[in-house]
């Protein structure tokens, strides 16, 4: 199948072929004709299945045929909500990309900058706007956004809005919004909660699902090495060393576990450095790209940090720390293999992480290998100690940490004013703690 049976019209086919592509995804060729029709979907995909183009391709071409002629500022017709600022980003560019050849405008805002040139560009008008929930709220608080003409509402990555404690922000910007509109919703995984807000937002959707439910990417190898925790830091220099990797995405637990880690490998020489919610949004960006262009050899990151990150044919994740959410480890993995490409994620697994192991393997329903590194062999004396959490509490290894304000601000949006500890996350969860 090719882009051109998918319906598309010159000016996206031209700009599909100019970014390299010519043979749409899975993904994108089961929504783009849905999308096309105008009817709601609900779309499970992995990371790297093209999931982003699936959506924005037949958004565009949606809107220039319902495109009129207006007097003064452009309305908003499409809306698009993302749970972090470099998922917002990476949205907004692909907008961009695909639609250079177009008339439409579009826009990208987000927390962690100012706010002002944010509502220049809103007063000037958009056609397109891609936001993170707290920052749209902060605008349509300030008048400098309207959303009373939205055609088409995306919800990205939902799985992870939920879980960051958002749904009360998502329900104060449904409510802006027009009652008749197509909408979009996307999740990694669809959980009850998923399929009970999309039975409360979408009309007769379609269920788009190419990847089976929670599982990990077929190109990506997976492999865990078992160490003690304290030799943990060693191992990895050394894989990193050994096999000359040029570029690592490395997971940690916790925002000062990965400023501790990028210390200790820039001491060992190797040039790293850490992206996480507690660093600015220009720190964020600049590491990013200075990873993207080799200029940083290893990228620590935590979970929340790490969505959305979009990186080519990166070679190698390495899990320096399980997550404490057994899904964590899918989305985590999916950062690689992305597109066709081959990858190799690894695990540094101790002792005390054996059970989050056990839940991982029953979540993706396969064993991971477990390879011994030579002179790395764990000290069979060592018994598991409770895992702790970012703030040094013992924490139960297959419960959702407790959730924060931070995790909102650290990933440029305000939490609700009223939520409470209780009521963040999914229903019977406690919301994800800041990363």
């Amino acid at each position: 199948m090719s882009f051109e049976s998918l319906g598309l019209r010159a000016e996206l086919l031209r700009a599909v072929s100019e970014n390299g592509y010519s043979t749409p995804t899975p993904i994108q060729q089961q929504a783009i004709p849905v999308i096309l029709e105008g009817r709601d979907i609900m779309g499970g995909a992995q990371t790297g299945t093209g999931k982003t183009a699936g959506f924005t391709l037949p958004l565009l071409q949606r809107l220039m045929a319902s495109d009129q002629p207006v007097k003064g500022r452009r309305p908003i017709r499409a809306l698009v909500l993302t749970p972090t600022r470099e998922l917002a980003a990476q949205v907004s560019e692909s907008v961009e990309t695909y639609g250079r050849h177009l008339p439409l405008k579009s826009t990208v805002v987000f927390g962690g900058v100012s706010i002002n040139p944010q509502k220049q560009k809103l007063i000037r008008g958009v056609d397109i706007l891609v936001a993170t929930p707290g920052r749209l709220l902060d605008h349509a608080g300030q008048r400098s956004v309207d959303l009373s003409r939205v055609e088409i509402l995306v919800l990205d990555e939902a799985d992870r809005m939920l879980d960051m404690g958002f749904i009360h922000d998502i329900r104060k910007v449904l409510a802006l919004l027009p009652k008749q509109k197509q909408t979009l919703l996307f999740s990694a995984t669809f959980s009850k909660e998923i399929k009970q807000l999309a039975d409360k937002l979408l009309d007769a959707p379609v269920l788009i699902e190419v990847a089976r439910r929670n599982t990990a990417a077929e190109s990506v190898t997976q492999v865990v090495h078992p160490v003690d925790k304290t030799r943990k830091r060693e191992l990895l220099s050394s894989l990193i060393g050994t096999n000359n990797w040029r570029q690592v995405l490395v997971f940690t637990r916790t925002k000062h576990g990965a400023n501790r880690l990028c210390k200790q490998l820039c001491s060992d020489g190797i040039v790293a450095a850490a992206i996480h919610g507690n660093k600015s949004q220009g720190a964020r960006t600049r590491a990013l790209a200075d990873f993207k262009s080799g200029q940083i050899r290893v990228l620590v990151a935590t979970d929340i940090a790490a969505r959305g990150l979009d990186i080519d044919q990166l070679p190698h994740v390495v899990n320096f720390e399980l997550p404490n959410v057994a899904e964590d480890y899918v989305h985590r993995i999916g950062r690689t293999g992305r597109a066709g490409n081959e990858g190799e994620a690894m695990s540094l697994v101790c002792v005390d992480e054996l059970k989050l192991l056990r839940d991982i393997e029953r979540l993706i329903k396969r064993d991971i290998p477990k390879v011994v590194v030579d002179g790395f062999q764990p000290d069979p004396s060592i018994k598991p100690e409770p895992i702790q959490n970012g703030r040094g509490r013992q924490q139960k290894a297959a419960h959702k940490p407790a959730g924060n304000r931070s995790a909102a601000r650290g990933n440029g949006q305000r939490p609700s004013g009223n939520r409470r500890p209780g009521n963040q996350g999914r229903p019977g969860n406690r919301a994800r703690r800041s990363a």
